[in-house]
């Protein structure tokens, strides 16, 4: 599996200098990327890509390969994949579409890739995918990319790996993460999963020292209860969102990859029983994983609210109880506690600051309520109306680790001021507080699983 992610040496077969071909994008996006190893094309012309030799056929290529990216019409695909056995290439990734989404006789050329595969021992992603990412190696093979789009995600290499069956979705969750403080690891395009699907890609993350957190967008599960034992024997966080809730939504995913959707309320119950986290919104596959990358899992439901604008203690309230979760009872002494730090509006939970302006009162509460045996995990909702205010939170991040505590923040300002400062001082902030609490719940969640998992 290795290979997929970082060959020493690829051909990229249906690269050529045609307007608008594909394949030369990927040799072009290689290239800009500096990939080290040996980079070959292969046309009808026997043209070079972009500074990439060019060859007819992939037997006429006199040095070993290790990774062949096929992008031809589908009709040719079974004939390429024969000349990798022949080359003896055991690792393809076929990003044609035309197979077994497009009808009878997609599905006979892919049967027929599989026959070939099989019989020269290939693994294969695809086909009708879009390839892989691997921000530590530098290589991407992801069709049509444009150089300079990603660079930021080359640049900070990051510990969420993803497996999707949609480029359209892994195109999302890299421009969505230009905006945020965590970043991918790995993305793999699976497309039709003929060979390789989320199972051998989840139990390849797993032993992955890289990956932190699993993050899957799913239209189908081609074999459900390998999925399963997967994700039962894997200790980190496994996230999924899958299509096809409805009917019309099962329709919609079996024209694009082929993925007739299954049973939701089997798929439902399987999730709880493996330990995997289902995702409400695609939003989710992107805006959650940074509460298990920075802080600390909530160990359990009790949750303290402070903030500096009352409104959002009741409303954050509300949003706790219908998750599951609880406002953690604040007994006497760590009220009174609270009640030194400075003038507060309210030193039950939620606590209300008010428009307090020193940071060493956010501190001090920080200290009061993470130490509380009462207490959880924290909900902070502060308004950023000081630089003061960011100051403070940015030491919340050490507090958390130091007494192994997760606070999922929450600023209550418009969207695009908090990315700015998110973004100018990487520090983990969510944008609604319906966001927030959803991951204190997920973070719990997976708690459970864990421990489930480890007894």
């Amino acid at each position: 599996m290795e290979k997929f992610f970082n060959p020493r040496s690829v051909v990229v077969v249906g690269a050529s200098n045609s307007p608008f071909n594909l394949g030369a994008t990927i040799c072009n996006i290689l290239q800009y990327l500096k990939f080290e190893g040996n980079l070959f094309a292969v046309n009808t012309r026997a043209e070079a890509v972009h500074g990439c030799p060019g060859y007819s056929s992939i037997t006429e290529i006199g040095e070993p390969i290790e990774l062949a990216i096929i992008i031809t019409p589908s009709r040719v695909v079974p004939d390429f994949v024969r000349q990798c056995g022949e080359k003896g290439i055991k690792n393809i990734i076929i990003e044609s579409a035309g197979f077994s989404e497009e009808g009878e006789e997609g599905s006979r050329l892919q049967e027929e890739v599989h026959t070939y595969a099989r019989e020269h021992g290939i693994r294969f992603l695809g086909p009708n995918c879009l390839g892989v990412l691997d921000t530590r190696s530098r290589f991407c093979c992801f069709f049509g990319i444009i150089p300079g789009k990603y660079d930021d995600a080359f640049s900070n290499v990051g510990t969420i790996s993803y497996v999707i069956q949609s480029g359209g979705v892994g195109a999302l969750i890299m421009d969505s993460f230009q905006t945020d403080v965590t970043d991918v690891n790995k993305m793999v395009s699976i497309g039709n999963k003929e060979d390789v699907d989320e199972a051998d890609l989840i139990d390849f993350f797993d032993r992955d020292p890289d990956t932190e957190v699993i993050g899957m967008y799913l239209e189908s599960i081609k074999n459900g209860r390998k999925l399963l034992e997967a994700a039962r024997k894997s200790q980190k966080p496994i996230m999924i969102f899958k299509v096809g809730r409805t009917s019309e939504g099962a329709r919609a995913a079996l024209s694009h990859t082929a993925g007739m959707a299954n049973n939701d309320v089997i798929f439902e119950n399987a999730c709880r029983q493996a330990g995997i986290i289902r995702l409400k919104a695609i939003s989710e596959l992107y805006s959650l994983p940074k509460i298990f990358t920075s802080m600390p899992p909530l160990k359990g439901k009790r949750v303290a609210v402070f903030t500096n604008s009352g409104a959002f203690g009741g409303i954050t309230a509300d949003l706790l109880v219908d998750a599951g979760l609880s406002m953690a009872r604040l007994n006497r002494e760590t009220q009174e506690k609270l009640a030194k730090t400075g003038k507060l509006y309210n030193v039950a939970n939620p606590v209300d600051l008010g428009p307090t302006i020193a940071k060493q009162t956010f501190i001090d509460i920080f200290d009061i309520l993470l130490s509380s045996e009462e207490v959880d995990g924290l909900l902070p909702v502060p308004n950023v109306w000081q630089q003061v205010v960011i100051d403070a939170i940015m030491e919340l991040e050490k507090m958390c680790r130091h007494y192994g505590k997760p606070a999922a923040i929450y600023i209550p300002n418009a969207a695009d001021r908090i990315i700015q400062i998110r973004n100018a001082n990487r520090i983990s902030v969510f944008e609604s507080p319906e966001e927030a609490v959803r991951a204190l719940t997920v973070s719990y969640q997976h708690y459970r699983y864990s421990m489930k998992k480890g007894s």
